[in-house]
């Protein structure tokens, strides 16, 4: 009786449609016995040749490799000629037994690794790398598509231009504006301020407004601790000024939480990484961590900051390492972990030191490396000056949106409570004054841009 294993060999070397869709997914150590010797004698003759071998031409390579020499050499040769008498079977079948096949030897594979981990015998990975190993055999999957046809795949085009898209919206009107409604998935957002003027501010306050839409949210900190997070996104839900918060009595504070909790499904947690220590191989880890001890799994994730977190694939500055190649490693990476597990991710960015007296912030004015707008999908400058302080107000510049054209809405404001760390609209007759703020009117201007902080 033919084996699945020998099957697949068999359709691998007779169908060539078949062969180009599993080859990228099938994995030598997922044959067993004779079996698997003879998968790398076809891997290695599509690497050379660039097309399917058949038995004879096997069989060639078969006496020419250094597999000839092994004590089981004629049970390879025996497998290689059995595979010559099968017809090949229905490839769409195929591919789905195929497909289950993988992952099945990839979670079996996955398991004796972790098993050898915990007991001493594989010094390369700690137990720290189980999740890891357990979580990529679970993903295992054939992705069969090979690329958009633009003449031939016009419905799939027009049905993806109407597609209702998964978005986090925000509770602030401009805003949902410049984004078509919230931002997406699988995308690098990153807010650009100088000290003082509201980055962690605005990232908590969309943190607060995640939760209140019921959605789980995973706050990463490396400059404040834990509760410090928490005490702003305290102000923001509570409705209480941030300096009165440690003079609530326990059962006083205990309810307003309490009430937060009735009226959302949501989860928010809060990790603190020390500073310059932490990249996404340990959020990848806090993530599996998360999702198999708590069961959560974040529909966003804020990380404060970018600059001060390390990179996973540079080892540090200095040396041959500047720093507008590590900040853009570890723009890609954070984003790369955005596409991985399918959230939005925000960040934030300081200003050069000319970006913090200028009063009309551009994408040069990123501070460290101008590698992190081109990866971010959406970026925007907080500004604020001593009018706006005095209205309450803080002014939004787009600087990159990948979601809308940036030159609509360019520069807006919105409100600020400071106190109770919260973003709200204003009304319409304030974004009259955007202009004179940034300082960019069409009439010529010599103001003094000294009270402008950026």
């Amino acid at each position: 009786m033919t084996d699945l294993q020998t099957i697949i060999l068999q359709t691998i070397i007779k169908n060539e449609d078949f062969c180009r869709k599993v080859i990228p997914h099938v994995k030598s150590e997922y044959f067993e016995n004779e079996k698997k010797p003879v998968y790398e004698l076809i891997l290695s003759f599509i690497s050379k040749f660039n097309k399917v071998p058949n038995v004879t031409a096997l069989e060639v390579e078969f006496q020419s490799s250094a597999a000839l020499n092994r004590s089981d050499a004629n049970d390879i040769l025996s497998c290689i000629k059995s595979i010559d008498q099968g017809e090949p079977s229905d490839t769409d079948w195929l591919l789905n037994r195929t497909e289950e096949w993988c992952k099945q030897r990839a979670v079996t594979i996955a398991i004796v690794k972790s098993i050898s981990i915990i007991d001493g015998k594989d010094k390369k990975h700690t137990e720290g790398a189980i999740p890891d190993i357990l979580s990529k055999a679970l993903a295992i999957s054939f992705d069969t598509n090979i690329g958009h046809d633009y003449l031939e795949n016009v419905d799939q085009r027009y049905d993806f231009y109407h597609l209702q898209e998964d978005k986090s919206p925000f509770d602030i009107e401009l805003l949902n504006t410049i984004t078509k409604g919230g931002v997406s998935r699988k995308t690098l957002n990153i807010v650009l301020a100088g000290t003082g003027v509201g980055k962690s501010l605005a990232m908590c306050h969309f943190a607060a407004d995640n939760l209140r839409q019921g959605k789980n949210v995973l706050y990463i900190t490396l400059e404040m601790a834990e509760e410090k997070i928490a005490e702003r996104i305290d102000a923001n839900l509570l409705d209480v000024q941030i300096d009165q918060i440690e003079n609530l009595p326990r059962d006083t504070f205990k309810t307003k939480v309490s009430k937060i909790r009735e009226k959302t499904q949501g989860k928010l947690i809060i990790k603190e990484y020390p500073t310059a220590t932490a990249h996404v191989g340990h959020f990848r880890a806090l993530l599996d961590e998360l999702r198999m001890k708590k069961d959560f799994s974040p529909d966003s994730i804020y990380i404060d900051y970018l600059n001060i977190c390390a990179s996973s694939r540079m080892k540090g500055l200095g040396g041959s390492v500047n720093t507008y190649s590590y900040i853009k490693a570890i723009a890609e990476e954070l984003r790369g972990l955005a596409v991985e597990f399918n959230v939005p991710i925000w960040s934030a960015t300081q200003v050069t030191r000319s970006g913090f007296g200028n009063t009309d912030v551009e994408l040069t004015d990123t501070s460290e490396s101008f590698g992190l707008p081109a990866t971010a999908d959406l970026m925007f400058a907080l500004i604020s000056t001593e009018k706006l302080e005095g209205l309450n107000q803080l002014m939004i510049k787009q600087l990159k949106n990948r979601y809308n054209d940036p030159t609509q809405n360019k520069r807006f404001v919105v409100g600020i409570d400071r106190s109770k760390m919260r973003l709200y609209d204003v009304e319409e007759s304030a974004q009259t004054l955007t202009s004179e703020d940034s300082g960019t009117s069409d009439k010529s201007s010599s103001h003094d841009f000294s009270s402008f902080k950026i």
